[in-house]
């Protein structure tokens, strides 16, 4: 697709595929309104087969996936030890095999060949083989459909939880998202037919302005070495609470029930006045008396956007001690530019469901209505 006409590359996480193709508002205005195709073939596929892969998947990822029926989208995360985010996929099953779509094939296929010790599984990086196509639709693929995930996305999957507001009321409620496997040999061919039924082309600038409106956490940017999923709100679609034993399990029940995260994603409103725009990975500093002068560190961007309605908006992990009507400052080429804050994970990191405590608890951690 950087053949067609107009195309201009993607950078980072989104190399490979085109930023945009000449127009990248109104494509964005497309797909928000459920009718555009986005070349999404730089995501990795990894393919793992064999009668014990769902069992087995299940016993080593944070995902419920003992008894996932064909065609029925999730999504899992796997964990290091200390429960720190190392791998995240979109999950679908076929009846045949069990399809992992994600930005780390390559490691993830690995981790899981050394995984498998005599069970009957079998796991290959096929991203030279298949190929994703992006499409605003909420629905799972059909029988007569190549395999599709469909993103779950806010709603909370049978044993997670949210830190966030509720599905019905949350900014992604709106946002319709799948992937499409088709043949790679096939991704032009897959693309012209959507074109004809009157679809444009869109760019990945259009959908992560879409992602980042909905507060949709992406591996590939969103992630660090010490990440833990419920700073991201993660525990509503990819961690399943009520599972077996999992590497990382410990940590993720203990800030759950016990603990708070010690950060927070946030949804930030930049001020566009002055046309600078930061890059993932800007520093994100409280304010000074000085206008236009940073005060001290407290966390960093992780995307950034050009929404066509919102202006520019980002994301960004801060400390959890950030006072939720700070108004922050990030830094950027040229300047700095002031941001507003919507807070995604609340500053007190109680989850909905959190088991009320017994007995004296550490303070901020007594009451969580805010949540309820």
């Amino acid at each position: 697709m950087l053949g067609r006409r107009g195309a201009v590359a993607g950078a980072g996480p989104d190399a490979g595929v085109a930023w945009h193709y000449g127009d990248p508002t109104a494509e964005q205005r497309a797909l928000s309104r459920g009718g555009a195709v986005v070349d999404q073939s730089h995501l990795g596929v990894v393919r793992v087969a064999g009668p014990d892969r769902l069992s087995w998947l299940h016993s080593i990822t944070s995902a419920q996936l003992a008894d996932l029926p064909p065609r029925t989208s999730t999504e899992l995360l796997v964990l290091s030890p200390h429960g720190h985010v190392e791998h995240a996929a979109a999950v679908v099953d076929d009846g045949e095999a069990t399809w992992l779509i994600t930005q780390t094939p390559a490691a993830l296929a690995a981790w899981l060949d050394r995984m498998r010790f005599m069970l009957r599984v079998e796991v290959a990086d096929v991203t030279d083989e298949w190929a994703a196509i992006g499409e605003p639709l909420a629905a799972e693929g059909g029988p007569d459909e190549p395999v599709t995930w469909r993103d779950p996305w806010p709603h909370v999957a049978a044993g997670g939880t949210r830190y966030g507001p509720p599905a019905d009321d949350h900014p992604g409620a709106d946002r319709a998202w799948r992937l499409v496997l088709v043949p790679r040999e096939r991704l032009a061919d897959e693309v012209a037919a959507r074109e004809a039924t009157g679809w444009p082309l869109a760019g990945t600038w259009a959908a992560e302005a879409l992602r980042v409106e909905a507060w949709r956490p992406r591996a590939a940017l969103e992630l660090d070495h010490r990440t833990i999923p419920h700073e991201l709100d993660w525990l509503r679609t990819a961690v399943h609470l009520n599972k077996g034993c999992y590497r990382g399990q410990e940590t993720v029940a203990r800030v759950h029930n016990l603990g708070r995260p010690p950060r927070r994603l946030v949804f930030l409103h930049l001020d566009g006045s002055g046309h600078l725009l930061p890059e993932a990975g800007a520093a994100v500093h409280l304010p000074t008396d000085t206008p236009g002068e940073p005060g001290r560190e407290v966390g960093r961007v992780t995307s950034v956007a050009r929404h066509h309605e919102l202006g520019p908006v980002a994301l960004a992990v801060v400390k959890r001690s950030v006072p939720l009507d700070a108004v922050l400052v990030v830094a950027c080429d040229g300047g700095v530019v002031t941001a507003g804050q919507e807070a995604i994970v609340p500053g007190e990191g109680v989850s909905s469901d959190r088991p009320a405590p017994r007995g004296p608890v550490s303070r901020g951690l007594g009451t969580h209505t805010s949540l309820t």
